[in-house]
C-alpha cells in the first residue's frame, strides 16, 4: 500500500526564490521480516535448555552405553558426579518445558536436539 503527498517546496535559485511542485510516494506497509531456521532443533519452536560441555559429555555418553559408572571411569568422574550432572541435565530441560524423567526422554531430547544422531545409537 503506498501514499501519495503533494508537497510544494521553495527551491533557490540565483535571484528569487521558485516554486516547485513535488510528488513523493511512501510506503505504508513495512518489509517481510524473516527469521532463521534453528537447524539444530527438530521442532519448530523447541527451546534447548543451556547445557555445559561437560553435562553434554557426560549424556551422551550415558546414552552411548549402558552403565553410569562406565560413563564415569571413561570420563574420570565419580558415579555421584555422573549423577549430579543428569540431574541438572534433567532440571534444566524442565525448565524450558520440555521435561526429560525417563532415560528414553533424554535420548529424544538430545534427538531433538543434535546433540547426537540416530546412527550413534
Amino acid at each position: 500500500m503506498t501514499a501519495s503527498l503533494d508537497t510544494t517546496t521553495l527551491v533557490p535559485s540565483t535571484d528569487r526564490a521558485t516554486e516547485v511542485p513535488r510528488r513523493r510516494t511512501i510506503s505504508l506497509v513495512p518489509p517481510a521480516v524473516q527469521v532463521p531456521p534453528n537447524p539444530l532443533a527438530s521442532a519448530p519452536f523447541a527451546v534447548r535448555p543451556m547445557l555445559t560441555q561437560r553435562e553434554i559429555q557426560v549424556l551422551t555418553g550415558w546414552i552411548k552405553c549402558d552403565s553410569k559408572v562406565e560413563v564415569a571411569k571413561s570420563l574420570f568422574l565419580s558415579l555421584g558426579t555422573v549423577n549430579t550432572h543428569l540431574t541438572r541435565i534433567r532440571t534444566k530441560y524442565a525448565s524450558v518445558g520440555r521435561p526429560a524423567s525417563t532415560k528414553a526422554s533424554l535420548v529424544a531430547r538430545a534427538l531433538q536436539d543434535g546433540l547426537i544422531d540416530i546412527a550413534e545409537l
